[in-house]
């Protein structure tokens, strides 16, 4: 699923410095600060961060998606989602807290999970995605900036593999005929309502966002295979997390899902 990035140093010393952050959990400075680049070439430096990922064991699980929300494409003062990467290294069970020690500035945001039942590509939209879909899952996708403050450009959260830092989903539930635009959400902190929200914050419908990806990976000259799992976006805004907290995402239908924080 992930092409080899082309060669060029300004590709291989920013994937360096990216993949040195996580290691180390330590924020760094914008990338762009030093060395502007454009989205694609943002995507060829993502590539090689992930490629160092798989070289050292690990494996691609699942894709996120991110400014899928028009609210937060206005605030970043752009017209396009973005997406990464999880690997088996990012991946939470059912049960397992969150282990806020290997990250940076870890933040928790509620989405519905996709899996797909068929492959996806070329110029495909919303009926094609939902056709394909087996199921969905409540989801919560745990970001973790390597960027200190949150502070970057779309090219850096790109570069930085959209903020990956930890995922869960709960039980896949059949899609059956009901309408993921409708579905509503309540995201709590601490037993807080954080947050509330329909499926159609993430571009009018969650459908949507996974059509816009795929169109993405056919123009990489990538498709998406069946038995795909893909977070295509949070339904509410992110908040911050740490040691003791806890975050519960509940959704029409799809039902509950919780993630303890330690």
């Amino acid at each position: 699923m992930i092409r080899p990035a082309p060669a060029g140093d300004l590709v291989e010393r920013f994937a360096a410095r990216l993949a040195e952050a996580v290691e180390s959990r330590t924020a760094i400075s914008s990338l762009t600060d030093e060395h502007g680049f454009t989205v694609d070439a943002a995507y060829d430096i993502q590539d090689t961060v992930l490629a160092r990922s798989e070289a050292a064991g690990e494996t691609i699980v699942a894709a996120k998606l991110g400014l899928t929300s028009r609210a937060k494409q206005e605030q970043m003062g752009v017209s396009e989602a973005l997406y990464g990467w999880f690997t088996d290294r990012h991946r939470l069970n059912p049960g397992q807290p969150l282990d806020s020690g290997r990250l940076i500035q870890p933040r928790a945001e509620p989405e519905i999970a996709f899996i797909t039942s068929r492959d996806l590509e070329g110029p495909v939209g919303l009926h094609d995605v939902l056709a394909a879909t087996e199921a969905v899952a409540p989801a919560l996708d745990i970001l973790d900036s390597r960027f200190a403050g949150y502070a970057f450009t779309l090219a850096d959260v790109v570069a930085d593999n959209c903020s990956a830092g930890a995922f869960l989903v709960g039980n896949p539930v059949p899609l059956g005929s009901f309408d993921l635009a409708r579905i509503g959400c309540v995201f709590e902190k601490n037993g807080e309502m954080v947050g509330t929200a329909a499926g159609a914050a993430v571009l009018g419908h969650p459908a949507a966002a996974m059509a816009w990806f795929v169109r993405k990976l056919a123009g990489r000259g990538e498709g998406l295979p069946a038995g795909s799992l893909v977070l295509p976006g949070a339904l509410t805004g992110s908040v911050p997390v740490g040691p003791g907290d806890s975050v519960v995402a509940s959704f029409d239908r799809i039902g509950q899902i919780g993630l303890s924080v330690v």
